[in-house]
């Protein structure tokens, strides 16, 4: 059970001549180590240190890249919205150190069009609303409780806005970030 590994990465001219030397007399779909199988290398890898196992080893790969990934993309003044971006970056973090590969999802396309049409309406929903907070303070400077209290309700209603906005972009930042 295994999933190709597609990856160019520079090596010392004796791996490389190994590297040759192990696909003499091979043919483009046979295993590369062919001598080597889950069995030999769990039972070298317990010599290595009781109970370590190739699932074990990955395991702890993983998580210790998901910890640094999350120490190095998280801030703490970060919205929850953020946050999760910040997680679900680093879990793509260790999707790719595990090969975990996925295609894009069906309806992706179709999500990410009805998500952008959500954020244009919201932004124009935030220039209506700055028009009306600019209004609002015009008579608020006239100095009426009630032209005060309506511009306060305004202004507070265009941060709730901005709020909303900030949210569904980071949601698609997300999401196309992670559609594989």
């Amino acid at each position: 059970d295994s999933i190709r590994y597609y990856n160019e990465v520079p090596v010392e001219k004796r791996v490389f001549k190994n590297l040759q030397l192990f696909m003499e007399n091979k043919t483009g779909g046979d295993d590369l180590f062919d001598r080597l199988n889950t069995t030999l290398l769990n039972k070298h890898l317990n010599e290595l240190m009781e109970g370590l196992t190739a699932k074990v080893f990955r395991t702890y790969n993983a998580s210790i890249t998901l910890q640094q990934q999350l120490e190095k993309l998280t801030d703490p003044d970060y919205t929850v919205s953020e946050k999760i971006l910040a997680y679900n970056r680093a879990n793509r973090a260790v999707a790719i150190l595990c090969n975990h590969q996925r295609s894009v999802p069906k309806g992706h396309q179709k999500s990410m069009e009805k998500l952008k049409e959500k954020i244009q309406a919201k932004r124009e929903q935030i220039s209506d609303a700055e028009r009306s907070v600019h209004d609002a303070e015009k008579g608020a400077r006239r100095g009426s409780v009630k032209e005060k209290v309506e511009y306060d309700k305004k202004k507070k209603r265009l941060q709730t806005l901005k709020d909303q906005l900030m949210k569904l972009e980071v949601q698609e930042t997300d999401r196309d970030e992670n559609k594989t």
